[in-house]
């Protein structure tokens, strides 16, 4: 049996939200999909299809392109960074102020691997709020 490889960016970006916000185990209880564009259509620059949202703090937001998804991160950038290259997502910066990391899930297998980026991102966020809280 041959499976089709999902390279439609809008779905890519739907089989995402699906990951994360329908997941309640680990630090993914606290991932929310927020302010989505159910009626996004997908562009060659991209076009903002939702936000992620980790214990009420927008991290992230997911655009989606004809050919693949991308998240661009705001928080946790160099771990973005670190775990997308770790996880072999094709990763870069973006040179913004304030700065972000933009991370590309390029067929619907990449989902599972840009959900290990987010709960990095996550981990970090949580951290970085524990120690600033002491």
């Amino acid at each position: 049996m041959v499976e089709e490889r999902i390279t439609d960016g809008r779905r890519i970006a739907e089989l995402l939200a699906s990951e994360l916000d329908g997941r309640s185990d680990g630090i993914l209880e606290s991932v929310r999909v927020t302010n989505a564009d159910r009626d996004v259509e997908p562009t060659v620059e991209g076009e903002r299809a939702y936000d992620v949202t980790f214990s009420d703090e927008r991290i992230a937001r997911v655009f989606v392109h004809d050919d693949r998804a991308r998240l661009e991160f705001e928080a946790g950038q160099d771990v973005a960074a670190e775990t997308a290259d770790e996880c072999d997502l094709r990763v870069r910066p973006k040179a913004t102020e304030p700065p972000r990391t933009l991370v590309f899930i390029e067929h619907g297998a990449g989902v599972k691997r840009g959900t290990d980026v987010v709960q990095a991102v996550c981990r970090s966020v949580q951290t970085d709020s524990s120690d600033s809280s002491e």
